[in-house]
């Protein structure tokens, strides 16, 4: 049995997430509105001068349909992660923005790569995998809520298109699949320990365990033997036993009618 740790919202998961699509609009912004093009920041593969786009890229954009297309996948996966796995999402991050960047240096076509998109590949194969991996209900919820929502993206890990960085794409879902692997975090690791499994528990003071010889056999206690005569006493006596159930029927009855919900239903709740 997995312990039960709850993520909190912190002043972080909200805060980052914001930061990451705030910069990316900024930076589209200033590009209008001073007139610059800034795509010569982006990753230039095997270039030297290209590596400083491990670290600018993400922050550019080419037009407002890409930058529009990375915000809300960029705002919901990093929040995810930043609150699913509090404890090692700025390192999962940072390791996976520098390692993205860098493994599309390594990889991709002689051209300017630019976009959150890899960043964002990079947190989908995250939390793709690390809720398979934990097998942490809420995690294999998030798991099937990420494939569900973005598992589409997949298709763009090939070149399907001459204008698209697939290899910035392939490069993030590497990166997470990797670090879902070897990044560990023992909230979700940590199994449930039972008293008679701790090495200085003592049978003979458990009472539960006093019920049974040496050789596993039931010993009948006081408390045993007078329910036990309770029950011949009631055999011996048909009415008083009929009388008993017919009052425990009505009781549990009473108890399953009083226990149901009320429900309103309102019409206007639908959207048909």
């Amino acid at each position: 049995m997995r312990n039960s740790f709850q993520p909190k919202l912190t002043n972080l998961n909200i805060a980052f997430p914001l930061f990451m699509v705030l910069a990316i609009w900024f930076v589209f912004w200033a590009e209008i509105k001073w007139d610059i093009s800034l795509k010569h920041f982006g990753v230039y593969p095997r270039s030297t001068d290209g590596l400083k786009g491990v670290f600018f890229s993400p922050f550019i954009h080419g037009d407002i349909s890409h930058l529009w297309h990375n915000t809300l996948p960029l705002l919901i996966l990093s929040f995810a992660l930043f609150y699913f796995y509090a404890k090692q999402s700025v390192k999962v991050f940072c390791i996976g923005f520098v390692a993205t960047g860098t493994l599309t240096w390594l990889i991709g076509r002689e051209s300017f790569h630019i976009g959150a998109s890899g960043i964002i590949y990079m947190l989908f194969g995250f939390l793709l995998f690390k809720g398979l991996l934990t097998k942490y209900v809420p995690l294999l919820a998030l798991s099937f809520f990420v494939i569900f929502v973005y598992g589409g993206m997949l298709w763009y890990i090939a070149p399907v298109d001459i204008k698209i960085s697939w290899e910035g794409h392939l490069s993030g879902f590497m990166v997470g699949f990797f670090l879902a692997f070897f990044q560990k975090d023992s909230h979700y690791n940590t199994s449930f320990t039972y008293d008679w499994e701790n090495p200085a528990f003592d049978y003979d003071r458990d009472s539960f365990m006093k019920c049974f010889d040496e050789d596993g056999k039931f010993i009948p206690t006081s408390a045993s033997i007078e329910i036990e005569n309770q029950d011949n006493k009631l055999d011996d006596n048909p009415l008083l036993k009929s009388k008993l159930i017919r009052m425990l029927s009505q009781k549990v009855i009473t108890t399953k009618i009083n226990k149901v919900p009320s429900t309103k239903i309102s019409l206007t709740n639908f959207n048909l």
